[in-house]
């Protein structure tokens, strides 16, 4: 197609053009087989689709908040510097002219990396860096990338940025311009693939996002952009795609496959929707599935007008795993059809490092190492996370005691400066801690890994026994007596950690005998039990106050005060203002796990 992509990336941007980017990838004549079938030799090509997700700012085996080598108790590797030699592996194996790598999405945040290139040493900045995230995927050869969320998280400028950075097209076709309605973003890109038989095989990749993205990122998009279901527009594009004579439509979705939401009512679309596209609208043959940091080798759904098996695949997050989808192709009535799609995942924890990629950006790397560690004040005690998930512990408190006093900082002088603030935090990571004496950036932002930001709002104490109600289903019911294993305590009905919330300011006791929903007790404020008409300020990060988690009341809560600083940097801010951290002024036990009015630990 005669189109300059760089054109056409910025008529996009402007007016919300949808076109096709068309590339071209030759086949070698090794790949193709030809079978005898009653009416003579039918013509086959088989082609290979790898695919990432939830990168997350990864590209080396590293860990920026343990200033050490990657590794967990699985013993996975990450980064896009493994991902790189799977890949070439895979190329060599089965010749890269028969091999397409596409990416579902969350690439520019997570790490201390990727964050440096966002706020220290911006991509947007007058002759600004190339985002390394953007030169590791051009090196790799990446062929087509899906928006995730999170790409959301640092603005639109610096997302725009790093889509002019990348040599391939960031799809989005539920990105709409909110006043147009046309897609922000391609919505798609169709790949050809040259085979030995003269009919190149026409792959289409068409890109989906998360509509959660006009909650969590409301600041960054309202008014700019919208995000309609992915069924819906899955059900407009894949028609079209095959119009266009696509012979292989493959989806890049940023959104699970459980059918599920974290954002309730707040939206009237499915977070989690990758199944449902494969079930409901006909004409795909594979979708590359991300969001969910869960790892699925192969899952297969039926589409319920057809009856077609789609195949679905979520390799695991941050570069732990590389998805293989395997086509195979047959010639039939002048057309190319796809006759069986496989999929499996590849371990990156069973190769090297690309040197090539961890050289490209050794400069960068070092950077990033020197910024994270520069000390910014000291800690009377040593602080753990590794007890946070089920006790009261020092180092979740002191996350609240920097946000209660950043709110009533805002708040002198307002209608609302008298009223008590309270404030709520999770156990983020395990691994967090903040040794005693000298303390390193590195060492605070492992406090808090996601990019929220802080806003106050108005809840009543009925509310936050409702909220503190919710957030106690993430224990495992235990009756008295049983042999608890603080392993196996946590986590209910798979509820993550970042979504069970600690809410300083109170008094209580979360009974695990009870089921969920009557597990709060001896709620109390001031050493009295909590009046349900009583107004309090809620000091809460924007991921929760605007439905992430789909806690009770809090959304529409009234907003008294919200900050665009990220919650990490304030507390980095706070300890370089203070340039101590005083444990014993602010640690205290205030909630604690109990069956039947006995302590558990």
């Amino acid at each position: 197609m005669p189109l300059n992509r760089r054109n056409f990336l910025g008529r996009t941007a402007a007016t919300g053009a949808g076109v096709a980017l068309v590339g071209a990838v030759s086949a070698a004549p090794a790949e193709a087989a030809e079978a005898e079938s009653a009416g003579g030799r039918k013509k086959r090509y088989s082609f290979t689709v790898m695919g990432t997700t939830d990168l997350h700012g990864n590209v080396f085996n590293w860990d920026y908040f343990t200033d050490a080598e990657f590794d967990d108790k699985a013993h996975n590797d990450v980064g896009l510097a493994k991902i790189s030699t799977l890949v070439n592996q895979v190329r060599a194996e089965k010749g890269r002219r028969n091999t397409l790598l596409i990416d579902a999405g969350d690439t520019i945040q997570g790490t201390q990396l990727s964050y440096y290139y966002a706020k220290v040493d911006p991509i947007t900045g007058a002759n600004g860096p190339v985002h390394p995230m953007a030169q590791a995927m051009n090196a790799i050869g990446y062929d087509a990338a899906a928006l995730g969320n999170h790409e959301f998280n640092y603005g639109i400028p610096t997302l725009r940025k790093f889509q002019e950075q990348c040599r391939f097209p960031i799809l989005g076709a539920n990105a709409l311009d909110a006043k147009t309605l046309r897609p922000a973003f391609p919505p798609y890109v169709m790949k050809r693939v040259c085979t030995p038989h003269g009919r190149d095989v026409r792959v289409a990749v068409l890109g989906l996002t998360n509509p959660g993205i006009a909650i969590w990122d409301k600041a960054n998009v309202q008014g700019r952009m919208v995000f309609p279901g992915l069924e819906e527009q899955a059900a407009k594009w894949v028609p079209k795609l095959r119009s266009l004579g696509a012979d292989v439509v493959i989806v890049s979705a940023h959104s699970g496959s459980s059918g599920t939401s974290s954002y309730g009512d707040q939206l009237p679309y499915v977070e989690n929707a990758a199944a449902l596209v494969a079930e409901q609208v006909p004409g795909i043959d594979a979708i590359l599935v991300g969001h969910a940091h869960t790892e699925i080798p192969e899952y297969r759904v039926a589409n319920k007008k057809t009856g077609k098996q789609v195949v679905l695949s979520e390799p695991l997050k941050w570069g732990q795993r590389l998805t293989l989808f395997d086509f195979d192709l047959v010639w039939e009535r002048g057309c190319w059809q796809v006759e069986s799609v496989s999929a499996k995942v590849l371990n990156s924890n069973t190769v090297v490092e690309d040197r090539g990629i961890t050289g490209l950006l050794s400069d960068e790397h070092r950077k990033v190492v020197a910024y994270v560690n520069q000390v910014i004040g000291t800690s009377s005690a040593a602080m753990s996370a590794a007890e946070a998930s089920y006790k009261d512990t020092p180092i979740i408190d002191f996350i609240n005691h920097v946000q209660v006093e950043t709110v009533r900082g805002a708040l002198a002088g307002t209608a609302y400066a008298s009223l008590p603030v309270l404030s709520q935090a999770s156990c983020f990571s395990r691994t967090a801690a903040v040794p005693a004496g000298k303390v390193t950036i590195r060492e605070v932002a492992g406090l808090y890994p996601f990019e929220n930001t802080l806003e106050a709002r108005l809840l009543t104490g009925a509310q936050l026994r409702a909220y503190l109600e919710f957030s106690a289903r993430y224990y495992v019911q235990t009756p008295s007596g049983v042999p608890v294993d603080p392993a196996k305590l946590t986590n209910a009905e798979g509820v993550p950690d970042y979504n069970y919330d600690v809410v300083s300011g109170l008094s209580y006791e979360i009974d695990v005998a009870k089921a969920p929903g009557s597990r709060v007790v001896n709620l109390s404020f001031g050493g009295k039990p909590l009046v349900d008409s009583a107004e309090f300020v809620l000091a809460v990060n924007n991921y929760r106050a605007s439905g992430g988690g789909n806690f009770p009341h809090v959304a529409r809560a009234k907003q008294l005060w919200a900050n665009s600083e990220e919650i990490r940097n304030t507390i980095i801010g706070w300890v370089k203002a203070k340039q101590a951290i005083d444990v014993a002024s602010f640690a205290s036990v205030d909630w604690k796990l109990t069956r039947d009015g006995v302590p558990v630990f």
